[in-house]
C-alpha cells in the first residue's frame, strides 16, 4: 500500500513537472529529451523521500513519546510502592525501623521522576517533624530509664531528619539532588537543637511559624536566605541558642515578626543584609541578641516595634551602609551598643523610639554618611550617649538637645548649646 501511494505521489510529481514544462510561456517541445524527463523523475523520488523522512520523523517522535510515557508510568508505579513501604517504616515502633524509613524517603525524593513526587516525599518528612514531641527537658530527670532511652532514640531520628534536609539544601541548584526552591513546611515543630548551616534558602515558601526552639543549639550559621519566603513569626527562642552567624540575607522575605528570644542568647554576629526584606517588626527581646559585625548594605530590616527591654542588643562593629533599618517605635530598657558602628551610607531610623529607663550608646561610632534619625524619639531617664563618637553627618532630630543626651564637642555647636 505504501509503495502504491509513494508511486501515485511521483506520478503525481512528474506529471506537475511536465506541465509546468509547458507553463509559464517556456518554449514547446514535441519531445522531452532524456537529461530533462531524468531531472523530472528525480525530482519526483526527491520530493517522495522528502516526505517519507517526514512521515518517519513524525513516527519516531511519536513512538518516542509513547516509550517516555510509559517509561514513566513504570518508573512512578516503582516510587509509589517504595514510598508506601517507606512510609510504613516511619510508623514502626523500633527507632531503627524508623532510621530506615527516614533514609529510604530521602533517596525516593532524590529519584523521584517529578518534581511533585519529590516534594511529596519532602512533605512527608517534615510531616514527621511536626508531630507531638516531648523534649528531654520535659521528662523526669531521675529514674524512667525507659522513658529517657525512647526519648534519645527519638531524638536521633528527628535529628537525621534535619541532617538529610540540610545537606540537600547545601547541593547547588543544579545537582540532581538538591532540594532548594522546594517548599518545607516546619509549622509548630518543637526542635531541641538541630543544624541547617550553609543550607541555601533560594526559592519555594519554608515556614517555621509557632515552631519551639526549646532546648539545646540549633544553627544556621553561614545559611543562604536568597530567594525564598521565610516564615518565623511566632516562634518561640525562649529556651535554646539559635544562631545565624555569618547567615547572608541577600533577596527574598524572612519575617522574624513577633517572636520571642528568651532565655538564652540569639546571635546575629557577621550576618550580612543585602537586598532581602528582614522583618522583626513587635519582636521581644527578653535575652541578649547580638548583630555585632553584622552588615547592612542593601534592602530592608525593620525593628518597628521590637521590645529591647532588659537584656538590650549589640551592633558592635556593625556596618550600614544602605539601604533602610528602621527601629521605629522600638523599647530600649536595657543597655544596648553601637560600638564602634560605621554609618557611611542608607537610613537608620529611630523615629518615635521610646529610651526609658536603658541607655543605648555609641562609643567610637563614625557618621560619614547616610541618614540617621531620632525625630519623635522619647526620653524619659534614659541614657542616649554619642560619647567619643566622629563624623561630619550629625544625627537629626537631636536639636534642641535633649535632656540625658551626650554628645561629642564638635557636633554641639552644630546642633546647639
Amino acid at each position: 500500500m505504501t509503495f502504491i501511494i509513494a508511486i501515485s505521489v511521483a506520478s503525481a510529481v512528474f506529471f506537475a513537472g511536465w506541465d509546468l514544462l509547458g507553463a509559464r510561456g517556456l518554449k514547446p517541445e514535441r519531445r522531452i529529451d532524456a537529461k530533462t524527463l531524468f531531472d523530472l523523475v528525480k525530482l519526483s523520488f526527491g520530493v517522495v523521500a522528502g516526505a517519507g523522512a517526514l512521515v518517519a520523523l513524525v513516527v519516531a517522535y511519536r513512538r518516542q513519546r509513547v516509550d517516555e510515557d510509559g517509561a514513566l508510568r513504570d518508573a512512578t508505579r516503582l516510587h509509589n510502592e517504595r514510598f508506601a513501604a517507606a512510609v510504613s517504616q516511619l510508623g514502626d515502633q523500633s527507632a531503627a525501623v524508623r532510621l530506615g524509613g527516614v533514609h529510604a524517603l530521602a533517596g525516593l525524593a532524590d529519584d523521584a521522576p517529578t518534581r511533585d513526587l519529590r516534594q511529596t516525599c519532602i512533605d512527608v518528612l517534615c510531616a514527621y517533624l511536626r508531630l507531638p514531641y516531648t523534649t528531654g527537658d520535659d521528662l523526669p530527670q531521675q529514674g524512667n530509664t525507659d522513658a529517657r532511652h525512647e526519648y534519645m532514640a527519638l531524638r536521633e531520628v528527628r535529628h537525621t531528619v534535619i541532617r538529610l534536609i540540610r545537606d540537600r539544601l547545601r547541593l547547588a541548584p543544579q545537582h540532581p539532588h538538591s532540594w532548594q526552591g522546594h517548599n518545607l513546611d516546619f509549622t509548630g515543630v518543637v526542635f531541641d537543637g538541630g543544624d541547617l548551616s550553609g543550607a541555601t534558602f533560594s526559592g519555594g515558601t519554608v515556614t517555621f511559624k509557632n515552631a519551639t526552639f526549646n532546648a539545646g543549639a540549633f544553627s544556621f550559621d553561614e545559611a543562604d536566605f536568597s530567594g525564598a519566603t521565610v516564615d518565623f513569626r511566632l516562634a518561640d527562642f525562649t529556651s535554646g541558642v539559635v544562631t545565624f552567624i555569618g547567615a547572608m540575607f541577600s533577596d527574598g522575605l524572612i519575617d522574624f515578626n513577633g517572636v520571642s528570644f528568651g532565655a538564652h542568647t540569639a546571635s546575629f554576629v557577621g550576618a550580612r543584609f543585602s537586598g532581602a526584606e528582614v522583618d522583626f517588626q513587635d519582636a521581644y527581646f527578653s535575652s541578649h541578641v547580638s548583630f555585632g559585625s553584622a552588615t547592612f548594605a542593601d534592602g530592608r530590616v525593620s525593628y518597628i516595634g521590637a521590645d529591647f527591654t532588659d537584656a538590650g542588643a549589640d551592633f558592635l562593629n556593625a556596618r550600614f551602609s544602605g539601604g533602610t533599618v528602621d527601629f521605629s517605635e522600638a523599647m530600649f530598657s536595657g543597655h544596648s551598643t553601637f560600638r564602634q558602628a560605621t554609618f557611611s551610607a542608607g537610613t537608620v531610623l529611630f523615629d518615635g523610639v521610646d529610651f526609658s529607663t536603658g541607655s543605648v550608646i555609641f562609643p567610637l561610632a563614625i557618621f560619614s554618611g547616610g541618614t540617621v534619625d531620632f525625630r519623635r524619639a522619647t526620653f524619659r531617664g534614659g541614657v542616649l550617649d554619642f560619647a567619643d563618637a566622629s563624623g561630619d553627618v550629625l544625627p537629626v532630630g537631636l536639636n534642641p538637645l535633649p535632656s540625658g543626651v551626650t554628645l561629642p564637642q564638635a557636633w554641639r555647636s552644630p546642633l546647639g548649646p
